[in-house]
């Protein structure tokens, strides 16, 4: 198997997040060691994001696709290509105002590509998506800083964070979708304590 890694905290040494990737990798290291592992920062680096130049080119027509109209798509390509090649995604990422970091957002705008990674059934657009990206499977790691953002829990309704990621990877075909999130980082002490001690075992469990 392959997997990307796909950080997203603008944090590094003090980001939860990216301590819940690398704890994946080790545990998966131990379980799978043939596996191999590609990072991809979305959070520390700074991927742009898409403009009007983007957009032009990745909607022309393959007749109409020449080299200059396909350079601002080089980076996309890029990283359309490196999702293609893996088996297994792992996104880190903190929850932002009940989202997920802009970084990631210009992220998902990059990869997010027609006739690439979903198009419309019909080929034209009717609102009905079908995913290209076959047989992936996807790992969302996320830290908040309250707690109850599961579905009809207190704070579901502003989760804006884990429900999108799963949605829009949904879209693009990644339907095989777990979730596992430390909770109450603002709160710190036993709670907080209490919560590490949960998901680090639970990512430990991890097959």
């Amino acid at each position: 198997m392959k997997i990307l890694i796909i950080n997203a905290s603008v944090r590094n040494e003090r980001s939860y997040s990216r301590k819940l990737t690398r704890l994946f990798v080790e545990n998966w290291k131990t379980k799978y060691p043939q596996d191999t592992f590609t990072w991809r920062e979305a959070g520390i680096d700074i991927i742009p994001n898409i403009d009007e130049f983007w957009i032009a080119g990745a909607f022309k027509k393959p007749a109409d696709k020449t080299e200059e109209n396909q350079k601002p798509l080089q980076l996309s390509d890029e990283l359309v290509k490196e999702l293609k090649e893996h088996d297994i995604y792992v996104i880190g990422t903190p929850m932002y105002n009940w989202s997920i970091p802009s970084g990631l957002k210009a992220y998902i705008d990059q990869v997010m590509r027609i006739n690439e990674t979903w198009k419309f059934r019909s080929g034209v657009p009717d609102g009905d998506y079908v995913g290209l990206l076959e047989n992936k499977k996807l790992f969302i790691l996320s830290t908040r800083g309250d707690t109850g953002y599961g579905e009809n829990e207190k704070n579901g309704h502003i989760n804006f964070q884990t429900t999108y990621l799963k949605h829009i990877f949904g879209i693009m075909g990644v339907n095989d979708v777990t979730i596992h999130s430390l909770d109450n980082e603002e709160f710190g002490g036993e709670v907080f304590e209490n919560s590490k001690n949960k998901i680090f075992e639970t990512i430990h469990s991890i097959q």
